[in-house]
């Protein structure tokens, strides 16, 4: 059965772990398939990318934190790798990591922060020349108890 190839794009726009995790294993599993993967981080999501505050994402911070605790705890049990190595291996495997430049300087974060192979996105050309054309546009989004 032959390969299905598309250009997709992932957009996370939120730091909230498990959904943050999600966005890579999805792009993992279409980089596998044989598609051309962009990954979009841009509003909270800048600190998804951020070689530091990755490491700090939690899971449902809006929710009590016996709830957010008792999902980490789930998470580390299945022994996923880190943030950063995570995002590391999709790079290496062909996806493309841009950061939104307009989100870099309000949360904080400069180039050298971002994790190794992210890049700042080019604000005139990425969003015409990745998302408006992809054959898919994925959010990641999270559900926020209201």
């Amino acid at each position: 059965m032959p390969k299905i190839v598309k250009h997709v794009s992932v957009l996370c726009f939120h730091d909230e772990r498990c959904q943050v995790y999600n966005a890579p294993m999805t792009t993992l599993s279409l980089l596998r398939e044989g598609s051309k993967v962009t990954m979009f981080f841009g509003s909270r999501g800048i600190n998804a990318v951020h070689r530091e505050k990755v490491k700090t994402l939690r899971c449902l911070p809006d929710q009590p934190n016996e709830e957010g605790d008792a999902v980490m705890k789930k998470m580390e049990l299945r022994e996923l790798p880190s943030g950063e190595d995570l995002f590391l291996t999709l790079i290496a495997g062909g996806a493309t990591v841009p950061a939104c430049p307009l989100n870099v300087s309000p949360f904080n974060t400069s180039k050298a922060d971002l994790i190794d192979g992210v890049k700042v996105a080019n604000r005139a050309t990425d969003y015409k020349e990745t998302v408006i054309p992809a054959d898919m546009n994925l959010p990641c989004e999270s559900v926020r108890k209201t």
